[in-house]
């Protein structure tokens, strides 16, 4: 074997891929479907064969350790913008306009011209100089080459994709931009920039592969596409093709305005129109061409937020059996951290799905505006793994689905370049994410209101503001520190919970208040009632009697502007304490805030935030508990969704210096629940941390980012402090605090009582056969100590010491089995100075 594999070396320059995998437990049973290796065609700097072999054996060598964890390797290849897809006439030898530059081709100035001082989206440069000619015949001989090349260093299937982009980045275009520019809507890159999904074409009387005769006026674009991609997909040996930056999702893919949203003001009466000709595009370009796959990569938004500001239909496009992934995370929180914004879009668009696979996306490097995230937008920490792929859905069986795609934007950089470091760097990262992916839900559950936001904007467009306001509080909730990333759609909740009552037991579920006598209406109260615990957010307009009676809650009259915010709340512990001033605009928050607690004498309910204005009060956030909920409880937040259009693409947050946030109400009412994140700054302008706390193997594990890392964190789950794997905490008030890095990921199966001192949790051995953890503490003060094995692991295979060491003669101590409202675990009580425990 070792001559075989020597001779291979040597006369193809890799490590055939048979040789045998030792480990039969690959990613813990959780391999992926499909890994993609996005890629431009920078790194074949010369048109020669041979060079071309030798890129494409590098490409496939480089990924290799974390290739031979899926079951289909894909190339996704960023030939062109799309333009090559237009412009094909059927004849392999036309010459081939592709991505040879960086930064915008498409501008007033020539490539390489005008003033220094203009920016990359001003003009573009050649990546090189002399970059080589190609054609279409070259293209399809470099998938036949990825194919061949790749088969042979995996041992996996290959697949191919093609690129289309509706924007005027990556190559030249005179389709869209001079021959075609009535197909061109939306402000993205500037007026009109984008290629309109919905757009009909002029007569043209050039010849193309599906219309040698010209294109007729008034072709339908997705007519025109369908038919092009038909034959060059076929032609060139493609395997799939890839929608990129929003296309097929509306016209903004990126603001957060749209066709239905100006920022001043929701045109309902324009939804019908907009959706029937979302809906249109992709039948007509399933009809033209109809096996392919196709893959998304959606808008910068969320479901939500797409329907009420640009008229898109998810839950149609779902639906239609296109043969199609979902859109995956969105690349936001790499250029400007807004990790709440890539978290609500990324668990809104998995609720539901089209089946069962979806796709987590990581941008390692941009091929065209000269920067390489993993190396510089991220400094090399990995948040950006560790904080999405924390995220799961659970489905309508009651299972935890991940993610089946994994794909790289891109394997090479702007000067076609493969750095060999950075899928070194990166792929630890991926795997150990992988390895720790949930197992179960969270400790917070989105129960996401995906057929009810459908719904509303058809038969009822005049709540298109609440259905926006929705993922807007969220995502503000999310960015400062409300610890979401499990996702159940409404309907999928109702068969879990129909199926496995106890699903749910060990999380809060955080829901909308739902439609007055629907099937969720009743699923939650019985939920409640049932000892379940429910955080609800939003406007209780439409609520229902049994709805309003649950909460205790009565609607006044609805109220908006300046208001003054008291809370009983404990908050984050600042130098500079925050504002009591609060903005509630209704056109933002789902209108004006007219909650109020009805039986203001009830000692069940609590109120705990207020917000007044001129006399007039509001009750905006409270508890509520009756004896009978066999220890049930709701709260309620009203919520204000603290930011507001000013232009540009999204959202402006409030300034925290001058205005309360109103979504860390979410977080700071947690403590209701027994879950509490508490953060200690200088004073409101600080950013506040992301995180993240997922189940997986019966174990804990939170990860963060920390956007300024002179914060101090504290935490307290219902079981105690966690004692986070690794680490020293010094207990304070029965949290366990923590200063972190900017980026964290660590695991918790210990959960200490005590009031104070400094405890240690390290990882260790034990020197004992068949024993795979384990883990010691120090500095246990009279401590009550729960331990989450892993799964699996009975009370006879758990082995717990105090204050003794190897060989372990003695120091065995008794534990019990913990109280099962808090998952599976085992109690040690009164324990002080060490504790080791293996399994």
């Amino acid at each position: 074997m070792r001559i075989l594999t020597l001779l291979t070396v040597l006369l193809f320059g890799f490590i055939p891929s048979e040789t045998p995998n030792l480990d039969n437990s690959t990613l813990k049973g959780k391999p992926f479907n499909s890994i993609s290796l996005e890629l431009s065609l920078k790194p074949f700097k010369k048109n020669d064969k041979a060079y071309i072999q030798q890129v494409a054996t590098e490409l496939f060598t480089q990924w290799h350790s974390l290739l031979r964890h899926t079951d289909t390797v894909s190339v996704m290849l960023w030939t062109s913008d799309g333009s090559e897809i237009l412009d094909y006439k059927g004849d392999l030898k036309q010459p081939l306009e592709w991505a040879k530059y960086m930064g915008n081709p498409n501008t007033q100035h020539e490539v390489g011209s005008g003033p220094k001082e203009l920016s990359l989206h001003e003009r573009a440069y050649l990546y090189i100089d002399n970059p080589p000619a190609f054609t279409y015949g070259d293209l399809k001989f470099i998938i036949q080459t990825l194919k061949e090349t790749g088969k042979k260093v995996t041992g996996k299937p290959v697949v191919i994709g093609a690129t289309f982009d509706p924007g005027p980045e990556f190559a030249k275009s005179e389709f869209k931009y001079k021959k075609h520019p009535e197909i061109l809507g939306g402000n993205a890159m500037g007026h009109k920039t984008f290629v309109s999904c919905y757009s009909t074409l002029n007569a043209d009387k050039d010849a193309y592969a599906g219309f040698p005769k010209g294109i007729p006026a008034n072709t339908p674009f997705g007519t025109f596409f369908g038919r092009q991609s038909q034959h060059f997909l076929k032609d060139l040996g493609y395997d799939y093709i890839w929608f990129s930056n929003g296309f097929g999702f509306g016209v903004e893919g990126w603001s957060s305005t749209g066709a239905l949203f100006t920022g001043k003001a929701f045109q309902p009466e324009r939804l019908a129109d907009i959706k029937g000709k979302i809906t249109e595009f992709w039948k007509l370009f399933r009809k033209e061409c109809p096996d392919f796959q196709i893959q998304t990569r959606g808008t910068n938004l969320s479901t939500g937020a797409d329907l009420a500001r640009d008229g898109v239909d998810l839950k149609q496009i779902y639906g239609g059996k296109y043969n199609m992934l979902p859109p995956p995370n969105s690349p936001w929180a790499a250029l400007d951290g807004d990790f709440g914004l890539e978290m609500v879009g990324y668990m809104s668009r998995m609720a539901e799905l089209p089946d069962e696979r979806y796709l987590f996306r990581y941008y390692t490097h941009d091929p065209w505006w000269v920067n390489s995230p993993w190396l510089d937008r991220y400094g090399q920490e990995p948040h950006d793994i560790y904080l999405p792929m924390a995220v799961s859905r659970i489905n309508a069986k009651g299972e935890v689905r991940l993610p089946t795609h994994l794909s790289f934007l891109t394997a090479d950089n702007t000067y076609g370049e493969m750095p060999a470091q950075v899928p070194d760097e990166v792929t630890p990262h991926i795997l150990k994410a992988r390895y720790d992916s949930p197992t179960a839900p969270g400790p917070l559950v989105w129960v996401y209101p995906f057929d009810e936001y459908h719904n509303w904007a058809t038969q009822q467009p005049q709540r298109l503001p609440e259905i926006y306001y929705g993922d807007w509080l969220i995502r503000q909730a999310i960015n400062n520190g409300f610890p979401l990333n499990t996702v159940v759609s409404t309907g999928s909740f109702q068969k879990v919970i129909a199926s496995k009552p106890a699903f749910f037991n060990e999380s809060v579920l955080v829901s909308i208040v739902p439609e007055a006598g629907s099937s969720l209406e009743k699923s939650l109260i019985s939920f409640v009632q049932n000892g379940g615990k429910l955080l609800v957010y939003g406007p209780a307009d439409h609520a229902g009697p049994a709805f309003l009676n649950l909460l205790n809650l009565q609607n006044g009259q609805a109220l908006e502007g300046e208001f003054q915010v008291n809370s009983s709340l404990m908050l984050d512990k600042l130098d500079k304490p925050f504002p009591t001033k609060i903005v509630h605009q209704a056109l933002f928050s789902g209108g004006g805030v007219a909650t109020q607690v009805k039986n203001k004498t009830e000692k069940e309910t609590k109120v705990l935030a207020k917000m007044t204005q001129a006399g007039h009060e509001r009750d905006v956030v409270w508890v509520r508990a009756q004896s009978d909920w066999k220890g049930g409880k709701v709260a309620y937040v009203r919520g204000t969704n603290s930011s507001k259009f000013t232009g540009g693409k999204l959202l402006t947050p409030d300034n925290p210096e001058e205005l309360f946030t109103g979504p860390l109400l979410l977080r700071y009412v947690l403590n209701e629940f027994g879950i509490e994140y508490r953060i200690d700054k200088r004073n409101p302008s600080v950013k506040n941390p992301v995180l993240t706390i997922s189940k997986s193997s019966n174990g804990y594990f939170f990860s963060g980012y920390c956007p300024n890392t002179t914060l101090t964190h504290r935490f307290k789950l219902p079981q105690g402090a966690p004692l986070l794997t690794g680490y020293e905490t010094e207990l304070a008030n029965g949290y366990s605090v923590y200063n972190l890095p900017k980026a964290w990921h660590r695991e918790s199966r210990f959960f200490v009582e005590q009031a104070d001192g400094i405890v240690s949790c390290q990882e260790m051995t034990s020197g004992v056969q068949h024993m795979k953890r384990c883990v010691r503490l120090t500095g246990l003060k009279n401590a009550t100590v729960r331990i989450y094995p892993d799964e699996g692991v009975t009370a006879e295979g758990l082995n717990v010491y105090t204050n003794v060491g190897y060989p372990w003669k003695k120091g065995k101590t008794a534990f019990k089995p913990g109280d099962k409202k808090y998952g599976t675990h085992y109690v040690v009580e009164n324990v002080t100075g060490d504790l080791v425990a293996f399994w």
